[in-house]
């Protein structure tokens, strides 16, 4: 899983740093969760000298920390302490409750995992009131290029900026076959299939043994590499379950384990309150673009000829827009939009008080009124709540087709 020897992991800025900072400034513990290989051990380092730096991949100090988590957490009296993994030691948790509640100093742990604790109740239960929770995701765009990307506020805004410069399909397929995983982001490009296969089999194998059975660990690969071809997609478990011939229930479980290693990215449907209007399923994405090509061994020349090119130009969208979301200091929440009549939006980015933003993706060089059909229906719904929308294509320009609503090239995503 790890790069080979002669290949350097390039030390990139990453726009989550300042909410980091601005986090253990006034709260005692903050966890940094995210998928493996996205980054999180090496930031953490940035921040803590070695002898404060402990990782729980090492045996012998996961070994310490479960036999003695209150002498594992005691040389964090002072200064701040990294503890890596911590999901290995679930019982180190409330040694570090403990310690919080004797000294509630901001700044005393920060831990990182590559587990989602909204899975281990325990984690959250232990630590609630005393942590505040980070996603690291891979590498966005705009952290790829040096370029703090501003695109959710322009568009809120509605006062949007220059056209940004224009980029070709041809491109964009380039874009999303790389992914974000900073080890190997700028690979050639065979190499790096090969490698982010691999992973995907490291984390199935590493972290589900650990958390499931061995008949699940026969089945995650299949069901990967199933769900790979179905980005974009409402989540259907009825069609996957008789797809694989497992049952429901098991199905169930195996999704739930990819969701809880970042394999899987699930966006939930804007409108619960909404009633029947609107469809609540969940959309699927892979967490990494560059992971869903390289399982179907798509390459970034024959991506544009293939059916899913599409959807994975669009799963690419929504988790750029996720990076973004992970480090507005607003936290805004993420979904998509679907009525029973099929009106449909890709991604609806709710932010602070409830304002909406709309954003519609589309390969075509070219937008007609017929494309905003679902932002129109999303506005309707949304009422005053409503700020802007956007469809992001491959033309050159941004044009205004309505009030608040906008073409716009897909360069914006980063650029602005």
């Amino acid at each position: 899983m790890y790069p080979p020897r002669g290949y350097n992991i390039p030390m990139l800025q990453r726009w989550i740093r300042r909410p980091l900072d601005a986090a253990l400034a006034d709260t005692p513990v903050v966890l940094l969760t995210g998928p493996r290989q996205a980054g999180k051990s090496t930031l953490a380092r940035t921040l803590v000298s070695e002898d404060r730096y402990l990782t729980l991949d090492d045996a012998t100090l996961l070994a310490a920390a479960q036999a003695d988590p209150q002498a594992f957490i005691g040389r964090a009296r002072e200064r701040l302490v990294v503890i890596d993994e911590v999901q290995r030691a679930p019982d180190l948790l409330l040694g570090i409750k403990a310690a919080v509640d004797r000294d509630r100093r901001p700044g005393r742990f920060l831990l990182t995992g590559s587990t989602n604790v909204r899975f281990i109740p325990s984690v959250a239960d232990a630590l609630v009131g005393r942590m505040e929770i980070l996603t690291l995701w891979p590498l966005s765009q705009g952290e790829i290029e040096g370029h703090r990307e501003g695109f959710l506020d322009s568009v809120r805004r509605g006062r949007l900026p220059d056209d940004p410069p224009p980029v070709r399909m041809d491109e964009m397929a380039e874009r999303v076959v790389r992914g974000g995983l900073p080890a190997v982001h700028d690979w050639p490009e065979r190499r790096r299939a090969a490698w982010l296969r691999s992973y995907v089999m490291a984390v199935l194998d590493r972290d589900v043994r650990e958390l499931a059975s061995l008949e699940a660990l026969a089945m995650l690969p299949r069901l990967v590499t199933l769900l790979a071809t179905r980005v974009g997609t409402l989540v259907n478990l009825a069609d996957i379950s008789r797809n694989l011939g497992v049952p429901h229930s098991t199905l169930q479980r195996h999704m739930a384990l990819l969701e809880r290693t970042y394999l899987i990215r699930p966006i939930p449907g804007w409108g619960a309150r909404l009633g029947a209007r609107v469809l609540k399923s969940g959309k699927l994405l892979l967490a990494d673009s560059g992971l869903a090509t390289a399982l179907l061994r798509l390459t970034a020349a024959r991506l544009p000829a293939e059916t899913v090119c599409g959807p994975m130009l669009e799963n690419f969208v929504i988790m750029e827009l996720a990076k973004q979301v992970s480090w507005h200091e607003e936290q805004p929440e993420l979904y998509h939009f679907r009525t029973p009549k099929g009106h449909e939006v890709d991604a609806v980015v709710e932010l602070e008080g409830g304002e909406v933003i709309g954003i519609e993706v589309t390969r075509s060089q070219t937008v007609t009124a017929a494309d905003f059909r679902g932002l129109n229906e999303l506005a309707r719904l949304a009422g005053r709540r409503f700020r802007s929308g956007v469809v992001l294509y491959l033309g050159r320009r941004v044009v205004p087709f309505a009030k608040n609503l906008h073409a716009v090239p897909m360069a914006a995503l980063w650029t602005w």
